[in-house]
């Protein structure tokens, strides 16, 4: 899970769901999978017109042309399901078992890939030349749940690896077969197993609960909650626990150029809107941030700005909000296409909806935001996007021995004067509001630690300087506050909410 440093150390970010299964294979999927000796089956055309994946096989000695590394399987069952086969790692925290199959493709040509699984954190993907993998993976529950997802192979791609993971040695199971559906359509699993219980369904407006705040909110203050853990985490009882009123909800990615919370839930239902609307009675408020570093980025996923501006036009009228976030790291900062679309669909919103406050998380080192993360402020300041913050991700400089309270302080400081570069005609007090902070609390990827004195440290910062925003990754970590995986648990010693408290006596 954590990155091995680079020669050069470039800024790495915890935004993630769930953060060491996008650590490992989102960011690292082919060079860890071919270390494992994927078997490839050359000429397998017949997947590229739409017919099913060869049967996984996990049972012992049938492993066929799939080729798995860490999977001790057997078949548990059938019926509902038809065939059911046993996805386990070893035990231990950080254990994967990693199946693959390479199949032949065509250029050029979007397939759909599909499976349906049990466990928490079963992945699925497609790795290959010229193809984001478009990885997929399960919330966690009982349930069986259906993992679904497209990609588009290159104009010189002639084969791509389908990868089925287990994770953390939780138990994970596949139904049936894993589907590659291609040109001319393809057979889908005859038997579909039942919606699993307690799906979301549009929920209900408490009587009483305003829908949508007043304009003009201030969130000085909105932690950001990974709403793709499992059990779902209560925002209300977290803000209740923590002295906090608001969060930055995450993440709203891309099944498609369909909007997708975690590539499990449609925005459109309203999902946790009770949630929403728990918090605003309270006087707080919600920021819905799209992007993180797992699953594949709306602007990357849609081809056009009216298509992509359709999405951010539907979340923001399902949830009635006033803020809406930007996390672009990973492969998506870079990615010049997708960020031009991105600035003309957010001035499209902005003109759609007065008022909408938009901000970006952005990777940072203490000297401030990468050229990439600067290029992309002014993308959206060109295209006519009026950018209300700027928040910096302060975590995982992988430099041995830094302090990273100081590192936290730096790198707001450096921001401010890049943001100043950008916008030379506002005020000192104008840029600093712009500016937002946002940690990762407890041990980083890095083994670096960000501890309480560090959070102390950033609130007095921004009470000095009235920075815009603060935030930090993430409200669950300091619920949990454990010893274990770096995606719940920060590693040093604390209380329950004790990061939330100290931060929460920021009042802007």
């Amino acid at each position: 899970m954590p990155r091995a440093p680079h020669d050069t150390p470039a800024p790495r970010a915890r935004h993630r769901r769930p953060a060491g299964l996008v650590e490992l294979l989102g960011l690292a999927a082919a060079t860890a999978l071919a270390a494992g000796g994927l078997a490839a089956v050359a000429g397998n055309a017949g997947a590229a017109d739409g017919n099913l994946l060869a049967d996984p096989g996990f049972e012992s000695g049938g492993l066929g042309p799939w080729s798995c590394s860490g999977a001790t399987g057997s078949v548990v069952g059938s019926g509902a399901h038809g065939g059911s086969y046993a996805l386990k790692g070893a035990a231990g925290n950080g254990d994967t078992a990693q199946c693959g199959q390479t199949v032949a493709v065509r250029p050029g040509t979007t397939y759909s890939l599909s499976a349906w699984v049990q466990g928490q954190y079963v992945y699925l993907g497609a790795t290959g030349s010229g193809v984001t993998d478009p990885a997929v993976w399960t919330p966690g529950g009982a349930d069986w749940q259906q993992l679904s997802t497209t990609f588009t192979t290159g104009p010189a791609t002639t084969s791509v690896t389908v990868h089925l993971h287990g994770w953390y040695g939780q138990g994970a199971y596949l139904a049936d077969d894993v589907v590659l559906t291609g040109p001319g359509g393809g057979p889908s699993p005859t038997t579909a197993p039942p919606t699993p219980t307690g799906s979301p369904t549009a929920a209900p407006t408490p009587t009483g609960t305003p829908t949508t705040p007043a304009p003009g909110t201030a969130v000085p203050v909105a932690p950001y909650i990974d709403m793709g853990a499992w059990p779902t985490p209560s925002m209300p009882a977290a803000a209740a626990a923590g002295n906090l009123k608001s969060f930055t909800m995450g993440f709203v990615t891309g099944v498609g150029c369909k909007a997708s919370w975690f590539n499990a839930y449609d925005p459109r239902t309203g999902w946790a809107k009770d949630q929403v609307d728990a918090l605003r009675a309270r006087g707080g408020d919600v920021k819905v941030s799209f992007g993180g570093a797992g699953g594949t980025e709306l602007a990357a996923a849609c081809t056009t700005v009216d298509a992509l501006f359709a999405e951010y036009d539907a979340v923001v009228k399902a949830y009635g909000l006033r803020h809406v976030d930007f996390d672009i790291e990973g492969a998506a900062i870079a990615d010049t296409a997708a960020n031009e679309r991105r600035s003309a669909a957010l001035a499209k919103l902005q003109r759609a909806d007065p008022g909408l406050k938009v901000s970006f998380t952005l990777p940072v080192l203490p000297e401030g935001l990468t050229a990439e993360g600067v290029a992309v402020v002014k993308s959206a300041r060109d295209a006519g996007v009026t950018v209300d913050l700027v928040n910096a991700m302060a975590m995982d400089y992988y430099r041995s021995g830094a302090d990273y309270g100081d590192a936290a302080v730096q790198a707001a400081q450096a921001l401010h004067g890049q943001l100043r570069a950008l916008h030379p005609a506002k005020t000192d007090a104008q840029l600093w509001a712009m500016v937002g902070a946002t940690p990762m609390i407890g041990e980083n990827d890095d083994h670096q630690v960000y501890d309480q004195a560090d959070a102390r440290q950033l609130v007095a910062f921004a009470q000095q300087h009235h920075l815009g925003e603060l935030a930090f990754w993430d409200a669950t970590r300091d619920a949990n506050a454990c010893t274990g995986a770096l995606f719940k648990c920060t590693n040093i010693p604390q209380q329950p909410y004790e990061f939330a408290r100290v931060f929460a006596q920021y009042t802007g």
